[in-house]
Formats: C-alpha cells, sequence, structure tokens
C-alpha cells in the first residue's frame, strides 16, 4: 500500500443471473471493448505524431543523458533539478498533445452517449483510465507497447463509487436497468464482517468455468480486510510474528530461514506439469485448423501472407471445444498455484515482521541465451533457460502476495542488494566470497556441510538495516541453532521425492 492511499480490500461474490441477463452483461462487456480500442487508435495516432517532434526527440536524449549521470552520482542535486525540470517539460508537451487522463475522459464522453443505454458515464471514464495506466506503464514502467483487446478478452467494468452506475444495495447488483440477486454467504463470518466497511465502488468480472461463462461481483471496501477466525479455537488465524525471516527463492523452490525454523519447499507443489497436456491440445486444434482452412496453408506447410489483408478462418465446432479445454486448463493452473502461494505467505508473516529477501530478475531468466556456446565435449550448449518453470512455479507472484500481505500489517517485504551481499558465495566464518557453480548444492561451512540455499537464506535473514551488509555477530550467534534445525529439515526430506536443485 503506497504512502497516504487509502486501505481497501476486495471481496468476490456470485451473480444469480438468469440467461437473458448474462447477454446483456456480455453484450456491455463487448461495448466496453469496443470503447477501449477506440481510445486507443486515439491516443496512438497522437503519440506517434508527438514522437515524431523534434522537441520530443531532444528532452528524452537530455532525459536519458541525466539519468546516465545520476547512476555515477546519485547524490548530485543539480542533476536531480535538472532530471525534474526535463520531465516537466515532458507532460507539459503531452498534454498539448492530449495524453493524459483528463484528456481520455474527454475522449470517451461522446462514445459513452452513443451507448448510454448499456454503459454509464463513471463506467466509461473508469474505461479511459484503464488505458492510462496502460500508457503510464509503457512509457514509465515495464510495459513495452500498447495492445488491442481481442474479441472475449476485455472481462471486467468497474464503476467509481456506489452511488450511481454499477452499485450493489439490499443484497441486488443494479445497473443500468439490470437488477439480480448477489449470492451472500450469510454464515461466512469474514462477508458479514466486511459489510460493516463503507463500499468504494463495485467490478463485475467474467469468468470462463468449466465451459461455461459465469459473472460475479467484486466490492471494494474501504478500510483494513477483518481478520479471519479458526471457528475451532475461535483465534486469530493471521497473527504477524516477530523477528527476522530470511528467504532463498529460485525458479522452483524457496527456504526460509527465521530464528525458529528452518525449511526448504517447492513452490506449488500441486501445480501439475501441463506441458503434455497443452502440447496435445495445441496439436489438435492446429490439425483442425488446417482441415478447415486448406487454402490459407502453402504446400510446405506454412501459412500463406496475404500482403497485408486480413486473413478469414473458420473455426469448427471441434476447434472451439479445444479451445475451451485449453482455457480450463489455464484457469485450473492458475487458480492452484495462487491458492498455495497465499497459503505459504500466510505462513511466513507468523514467523517474523523483518522479512528479507534477494533481488531477483525472473524476466532475464525466463530469456533464452543469446550466446552460443559449447561444453566441454564440444557439443553445443542449450539456449533454454527456466522459461517453463518460472511459468509454472511463478516465483515473482508469490513475492508479490507475500508483500501485499505483509503491508497490511503495517511492513513490507525488503529486497536486499545481490550484489553487495553475494549471499550464494559468501562464508560468515572466513568473511570470504568464493565462486560456486550452479550444480554445487552444499557447501562447507566451519567444517559442517550445509545445504547451499538454506545457507543463503540464513545469511539474508542476518541482512543488517543498510540491506547491503550481512552482519557476522548475528550470524555467529545464530549458527549454532541453524545447524540444529538444518540437520532436522535435512532428515525430513530424506527419502522422499525432491527436487533435483535441493540435492536431498
Amino acid at each position: 500500500m503506497k504512502k497516504n492511499e487509502t486501505p481497501s480490500f476486495i471481496v468476490q461474490f456470485p451473480l444469480n443471473a438468469e440467461q437473458f441477463q448474462i447477454e446483456i452483461l456480455n453484450k456491455r462487456m463487448e461495448i466496453g471493448r469496443q470503447i477501449y480500442n477506440a481510445l486507443l487508435t486515439t491516443t496512438l495516432r497522437r503519440y506517434r505524431e508527438m514522437v515524431k517532434t523534434r522537441e520530443y526527440r531532444n528532452l528524452m536524449e537530455q532525459l536519458r543523458q541525466t539519468a546516465s549521470k545520476l547512476a555515477n552520482s546519485p547524490q548530485d542535486r543539480i542533476l536531480k533539478k535538472d532530471k525534474d525540470a526535463i520531465t516537466t517539460c515532458l507532460n507539459d508537451l503531452r498534454e498539448r498533445y492530449r495524453i493524459n487522463e483528463f484528456a481520455f475522459h474527454e475522449d470517451v464522453k461522446p462514445m459513452q452517449h452513443h451507448f448510454k443505454d448499456n454503459i454509464d458515464s463513471f463506467t466509461a471514464q473508469k474505461i479511459a483510465s484503464r488505458l492510462w495506466l496502460a500508457y503510464e506503464d509503457v512509457v514509465f514502467g515495464k510495459g513495452k507497447e500498447l495492445h488491442y483487446k481481442k474479441f472475449g478478452q476485455f472481462n471486467s467494468l468497474e464503476g467509481k463509487s456506489n452511488g450511481t452506475g454499477i452499485r450493489f444495495k439490499e443484497g441486488r447488483l443494479i445497473w443500468n436497468g439490470l437488477e439480480m440477486p448477489v449470492i451472500i454467504d450469510h454464515k461466512n463470518p469474514y462477508e458479514v464482517m466486511a459489510f460493516k466497511n463503507k463500499i468504494a465502488f463495485c467490478r463485475i468480472v467474467r469468468r470462463h468455468v468449466r465451459g461455461k461463462i459465469k459473472f460475479y461481483l467484486q466490492i471494494v471496501f474501504k478500510g483494513f480486510a477483518p481478520p479471519k477466525i479458526d471457528k475451532a479455537t475461535g483465534e486469530f488465524k493471521r497473527c504477524m510474528g516477530k523477528g527476522d525471516v530470511g528467504l532463498d527463492i529460485g525458479t522452483q523452490t524457496v527456504a526460509i530461514i527465521s530464528e525458529s525454523s528452518v525449511n526448504i519447499y517447492e513452490l506449488a507443489d500441486k501445480v501439475q506439469n501441463i506441458e503434455n497436456e497443452k502440447r496435445r491440445l495445441l496439436r489438435k486444434q492446429d490439425r483442425s485448423r488446417r482441415a478447415t482452412n486448406p487454402n490459407n496453408f502453402n504446400e510446405d506447410g506454412t501459412s500463406k501472407k496475404q500482403g497485408g489483408k486480413k486473413v478469414e478462418w473458420i473455426r469448427s465446432n471441434h476447434y472451439l471445444e479445444t479451445q475451451e479445454e485449453l482455457r480450463e486448463v489455464y484457469r485450473k493452473q492458475a487458480a492452484v498455484r495462487r491458492m498455495q502461494h497465499s497459503i505459504q505467505a500466510n505462513d511466513i508473516v507468523k514467523l517474523g515482521n523483518n522479512v528479507k529477501v534477494e533481488k531477483m530478475n525472473f524476466q532475464g531468466l525466463q530469456r533464452r541465451a543469446k550466446i552460443t556456446e559449447k561444453n566441454d565435449k564440444g557439443e553445443f550448449k542449450r539456449k533454454k533457460r527456466f522459461g517453463k518453470s518460472i511459468a509454472n512455479k511463478a516465483p515473482a507472484m508469490f513475492l508479490t502476495i507475500l508483500d501485499n500481505k505483509l503491508k497490511w500489517h503495517g511492513t513490507q517485504l525488503y529486497k536486499v542488494d545481490t550484489r553487495a551481499i553475494k549471499a550464494s558465495q559468501y562464508n560468515h566464518i572466513t568473511e570470504e566470497c568464493t565462486k560456486k557453480k550452479l550444480s554445487q548444492r552444499w557447501v562447507e561451512i566451519d567444517g559442517k556441510m550445509v545445504q547451499r540455499d538454506m545457507y543463503s537464506s540464513f545469511l539474508v535473514m542476518n541482512v543488517d538495516d543498510t540491506l547491503k551488509k550481512i552482519d557476522n555477530n548475528k550470524c555467529n550467534e545464530r549458527f549454532e541453532k541453524f545447524l540444529e534445525l538444518h540437520d532436522k529439515e535435512v532428515k525430513r526430506l530424506t527419502g522422499q521425492k525432491n527436487l533435483s536443485s535441493i540435492a536431498i
């Protein structure tokens, strides 16, 4: 949660919609998609005109040079003022070309008026805000380009308040002539306690579940989420612990070390490897596509280039059925993965309030290697890296979920400087760094063999408040207890079916 940001939480409820209401909601989702794409066309046209100007190119070049100098002299106040001045000029230029959230709200007005029987003005403004967030991600974040929404890809609409537009009132969803019951479990204390908070706004979400379209109402409440209570004991389920916690996260595993526990787990171990099933369904789709569209392929099997013309594809019922099967496989995987990540994050929150982890570039680990290399035998090394395992285990999403849970308790996930501490190379006894091969899973510390990931996590736990240096005094004080718990964890894992990266 950002500073000065109003706390809020979301509770999702199923909608008891009849078939004609489902058709109306589907129609409104499609109208929302068309409005979004129309706004995107206008935005891209203005953006392309802006980047052509010499003024924009000069400002961007000045910004790059200033940022480069700041990287070498981060405390230089003059450079900071120069960067702020250039940023102000860029914002003024964008405003002249009407590339800002307010301009998007103005542009959406005539579109909303055309569809006023289906889309209210507040919902249309939130569609415009959604495009602005996408634009911000491209310009100021990690986004690469703006994308149009394909048919069926626009699956949510939301309002700005609970006073007009999409709103919840007396157990029902009310929106532009639509009125349908919301399924609330009154025996669930969490849902009952949630309604004691004020409603900020409502969001309608469309999901494909087991081949059927289902709609849900997400209510965004102001304030903090109510605590969950164990029905058996009557105690709170999630209490924040106290103390240091260190994490060493990989592409498939996470080592979790606190002063009272040492554990290493496989991330989302119930998520199955669906590559074989995906391959089977994709092959089935490809055969169906080739059988129903023979004129779209060359004799060698490659698809024909249409010279800029739109390619017409015929999709048979069997093709669409296979598409639904594939969609369901992805949905199940995502649901299981998120559930397991949330459970694991809750367990970590109980261990301590000072949780630290090394910075990891998972996006870089996903990419194929660019350099072609050979091994000692003269064979070419594979360029594939960790794309599939990261897609299955989603370690970055796990860290995001954990960070969000910690923020609700007034703290955060602290990311230590990987290059400064070198946890995988450091030995706190000799205070030296020794490079190790990735295949070397055990290290010798003070004459005792310890599992590499667990020891790295132990070092991360003992990083000082600057997040750039390991506190050797803490390491020495806690090392004997760590060894005792480490041996217990190794004994627990011995004989089980473990990942090769754990090497136990």
